[in-house]
């Protein structure tokens, strides 16, 4: 070097110029060529907390499944429930096989059953089932007492009783009634089942 002459100068001259050389090189290294790899290693660190974040909530939702599995049993067997209180399908032979066995165990006869036409309402649709039968009043009780036993909501509208004048019959009185059923959202045919 030319202009810096090292021999005349103390010993520790030559330290301090070592030592701001050292440093200048040292800065030039960090902020020129080893940047790059810091904002890559930066990156690559932020990456890895949110992975890490990620396998935790893994780790505490596969903790859980076994509350979700039970709590996905549960809800299906109260949906199930709750179909046969309000189905989603007609069911008329469902329906015609349970008043048959009404009528088999109760001492009374059905004269008519006559389903009616759909009323569609908010988030399910009424079918009303016009119904006559014969009895006597005792009889007549016990059925709707059966009735009211069906898993199924089933209404008795528009009940109209009469006299029944047959000699030698066991049955007393006529009643005419109209049964409100439920079905939930729009009716479907019999037998499918989505």
């Amino acid at each position: 070097m030319a202009g810096l002459d090292l021999e005349n100068r103390p010993w520790y001259f030559a330290v301090i110029l070592g030592v701001v050389i050292a440093g200048a090189l040292i800065w030039a290294f960090e902020n020129y060529l080893f940047s790059d790899i810091q904002k890559d290693i930066k990156a690559r660190t932020n990456d890895l907390q949110v992975l890490q974040g990620k396998v935790r909530e893994g780790k505490a939702a596969e903790a859980r499944l076994p509350q979700f599995r039970e709590e996905a049993e549960r809800l299906e067997t109260e949906l199930n429930r709750l179909l046969r209180i309000l189905p989603t399908a007609k069911q008329t032979d469902e329906l015609i096989k349970k008043l048959k066995s009404l009528a088999e165990r109760g001492n009374f006869r059905i004269v008519s059953f006559q389903p009616g036409g759909f009323i569609k309402k908010d988030f399910y649709s009424e079918w009303p089932l016009s119904v006559q039968l014969q009895a006597d009043y005792h009889e007549l009780a016990m059925f709707f007492d059966r009735l009211s036993r069906f898993s199924r909501i089933i209404n008795v509208e528009s009940l109209s009783l009469s006299g029944l004048n047959k000699k030698g019959s066991s049955y007393t009185i006529t009643a005419g009634f109209t049964m409100k059923t439920f079905i939930y959202g729009e009716v479907k045919q019999e037998g499918v089942r989505q």
